[in-house]
């Protein structure tokens, strides 16, 4: 989705992945590498033919997009300097400590005794997280008791010295988000939008968030700090909880375009996307301005195991200003996100139950 906004922009896009199954940027391009992201002779050369490198996701160490930097003499955006502020999620919570924005309770675990000692001091249940990797639920478990704890401390490799961070649960009401476009030029603030959370999953957005208007700019202001804290240079979104006290604490950040942030494509004047491919190539920064005063978005997650194929999606692609996206993913399972379905609408509740309804019926 980047891809096709630089394209617009007339630009030309190479793709190195770490993938074995082809990803769907590389059907769009002949210019694609496949390799290991700790390569670093080979994502070097890569990036000596390009002009400027930027990220599809934070699987990669800092360090590796160091000595690419270094090797290439290529410009890399979020710079490593930046990425490795918010490389896991340990060194993230600190970062944004550091700086003064409000975040959820963490500590970093290491045996039974900070398992037990965590849970004491800030209730049962609470959540053990891989610092590295985790998202959609993987790399994440909820524990209720000690027992529990010490299986999930096992099952996500920390007695194999992975880090392993234990955030408590914190009692919220809704959940968050803000994306920020940040470079040279200025920075602009996506709305203030709410996710809906289904077993650790987000199955759908609505911007803007149904929450007072000083949450909203409590959520947009803390967001710009925590991207100018790390000195970001591109696309950032931020997640956040609001608390039944009314305190927005910041959860997780994600230094590239995030499903979050979805809806912009139809529902803002200028798109993530574009304003990620605008930020890091050094362009001035399009509006982030809604296109109608509600924008739903709704994620198309997988139903089956099987080669992807898309059916019972004609209400959703008749419906007046609604727009489907298949992401090109070539294999289906449950639970994976396979695209998503987007509806402008006047009024926030009718526009939300309007595309849950367009979208019941589809299967992939």
């Amino acid at each position: 989705m980047s891809a096709l906004k630089a394209f617009e922009l007339g630009m030309q896009v190479a793709v190195f992945s770490d993938r074995d199954e082809n990803e769907p940027v590389q059907f769009m391009t002949p210019n694609s590498t496949s390799s290991s992201f700790d390569d670093i002779e080979a994502m070097a050369e890569f990036a000596a033919d390009c002009d400027v490198l930027t990220l599809e996701n934070e699987f990669i160490d800092s360090e590796v997009l160091r000595q690419v930097q270094k090797i290439s003499d290529t410009p890399i955006y979020p710079s490593p300097d930046s990425f490795s502020l918010i490389e896991n999620k340990l060194i993230e919570k600190q970062t944004f400590e550091e700086a003064g924005i409000p975040v959820t309770p963490y500590k970093l675990v290491k045996n039974s005794s900070d398992l037990k000692n965590f849970g004491e001091k800030h209730g049962w249940p609470y959540l053990l997280k891989s610092s590295k990797g985790g998202y959609d639920g993987y790399g994440n478990e909820t524990v209720s008791n000690i027992d529990e704890a010490e299986s999930a401390f096992r099952n996500l490799g920390g007695e194999k010295g992975h880090d392993i961070v234990a955030e408590a649960f914190v009692d919220f009401t809704h959940e968050l988000a803000v994306q920020v476009a940040r470079n040279e030029t200025g920075h602009v603030v996506y709305p203030c939008c709410e996710t809906v959370q289904e077993n650790h999953i987000n199955v759908a957005v609505k911007s803007p968030a149904q929450v007072d208007k000083s949450v909203q700019d409590r959520a947009q202001q803390l967001a710009v700090a925590a991207a100018e804290a790390i000195n970001g240079k591109g696309i950032f979104a931020f997640e956040f909880f609001l608390t039944k006290d009314g305190d927005v604490l910041l959860n997780e950040s994600a230094p590239r375009p995030h499903n979050s942030g979805h809806y912009t494509i139809e529902g803002a004047i200028a798109s993530q996307f574009e304003n990620h491919v605008r930020a890091v190539c050094g362009l001035p920064l399009g509006s982030p301005e809604l296109r109608k005063p509600s924008v739903v978005m709704i994620n198309l997650l997988g139903s089956h195991q099987r080669e992807a194929i898309i059916e019972h999606a004609e209400d959703a692609i008749a419906e007046p200003d609604g727009h489907l996206h298949s992401y090109g993913k070539l294999q289906s399972k449950p639970g994976r996100k396979m695209g998503h379905f987007t509806l402008l609408g006047e009024e926030m509740d009718l526009t939300f139950k309007r595309a849950r309804e367009l979208t019941r019926k589809i299967e992939i």
